[in-house]
């Protein structure tokens, strides 16, 4: 039987990685039967993560869901989330949706705008590790993470103006952990905890640091972190800290 210490620590399920995914991307990619292209800001998001496009209505894709016999166009949207702080493989998963495209009988307040909605048939989360199907009832329960718009400033933060506490934050990685481990850099942070990059010199390890309460809104990180750093103070696994390099 595995001891309490070496059980896994908690983490967002599948479907809250797909609802913060979306729900953080200024970005995506649209791709329909011979057609391909980059949209920046024009996905939005309910509250039970159901996807609308606001688009110019002389677009490509408002023009080819309006001449679709059944006015609705098969298209598959993807997402990549990207880590905000400065590592090497920077992807930490790929989120695709595929379904219809259909008029969402909204205008953009532009005047000659359009909105199209995703009817979504298909989920896929891509961690790197395989991909996996999420369930469309799951995506609907899920909600996004508390932290997923404000992650990116929440880390930049951290190792730019407090690389002293990421150092101290090391102390509480297992020290066989760190043999080798030339920087160690925030990579990763949801409600539950935040995630350490530790980077040798051709490869990395991620490693997550609970939290001990999970938060319920960005204001209660600082406290968070304040705990953490108040349980690295008191942890004897490492005699010298190690240095958090930019």
């Amino acid at each position: 039987m595995s001891s309490r210490t070496d059980a896994r620590p908690p983490e967002p399920s599948s479907a809250e990685r797909v609802r913060s995914v979306l729900s953080a991307a200024r970005s995506l990619t649209v791709t329909t039967d011979g057609y391909r292209c980059d949209l920046v800001g024009a996905h939005t998001l309910d509250e039970r993560g159901r996807l609308t496009l606001r688009l110019s209505a002389d677009c490509h894709l408002a023009a080819a869901v309006a001449c679709a016999p059944r006015g609705d166009l098969a298209a598959m949207l993807q997402f990549t989330d990207v880590a905000p702080t400065a590592v090497r493989d920077r992807v930490r998963a790929r989120v695709t949706l595929s379904g219809w495209l259909t008029r969402g009988g909204a205008d953009t307040g532009a005047g000659d705008g359009v909105a199209l909605r995703l009817d979504t048939v298909r989920a896929t989360l891509d961690t790197g590790e395989g991909a996996e199907g999420v369930g469309l009832d799951e995506l609907v329960l899920a909600g996004a993470d508390p932290l997923a718009g404000h992650e990116a400033a929440l880390l930049l933060h951290l190792t730019d103006e407090h690389p002293d506490a990421v150092a101290r934050l090391a102390r509480l990685v297992e020290p066989r952990q760190l043999h080798g481990v030339r920087r160690v850099v925030p990579v990763g942070l949801d409600r539950y905890g935040i995630t350490l990059r530790l980077e040798h010199a051709r490869a990395h390890d991620d490693v997550r640091l609970p939290f001990a309460v999970p938060l319920r809104e960005a204001a209660e990180f600082g406290d968070r972190v304040r705990t953490l750093l108040a349980a690295a103070h008191t942890c004897p696994r490492r005699r010298r800290s190690l240095r958090a390099r930019p």
